[in-house]
């Protein structure tokens, strides 16, 4: 299991928007498994919705990147690069995330040619499917 402190020198994302508190299972270059624990006083939550805190599906998708990139980063010739988003396709949401919930996020690469990678992602609370989609990361030299 590595610790938000170890997922951080991998990703260079930072608060608020480093969106992953800890990751297992990561086989640098192939998948990634990360959780982010949705908190009451995440950035979003006093104005998304007021009342009724709702984690914006951009946000989740996001999440579910950089579990990608940590993926993609791990590999020795990626350390110290940026996975930057190229494109998604296919996404669904099918679960509400609020706060209080623990997003598991798996991606699994499908590919990558050159500095480019391509991955699936899907986002569980439980057991239940929060969000799926195709993702595809630009590795920045």
């Amino acid at each position: 299991m590595l610790t938000r402190e170890e997922v951080a020198c991998i990703l260079p994302h930072r608060d608020p928007f480093l969106l992953v508190d800890r990751a297992e299972d990561v086989v640098p270059g192939e998948s990634a498994t990360g959780y982010l624990d949705v908190r009451e006083d995440a950035f979003w939550v006093p104005g998304h919705f007021p009342g009724y805190a709702v984690m914006p599906g951009v946000l989740i998708v996001e999440a579910m990147a950089q579990v990608g990139a940590l993926a993609l980063l791990s590999l020795p010739e990626n350390r110290g690069r940026i996975a930057l988003f190229a494109g998604i396709d296919g996404v669904r949401f099918k679960r509400q995330v609020r706060p209080g919930d623990t997003l598991r996020m798996e991606v699994r690469i499908t590919r990558s040619r050159g500095a480019l990678g391509f991955g699936e992602g899907r986002a569980y609370v439980g057991e239940e499917l929060a969000c799926s989609g195709k993702l595809m990361f630009a590795i920045k030299s």
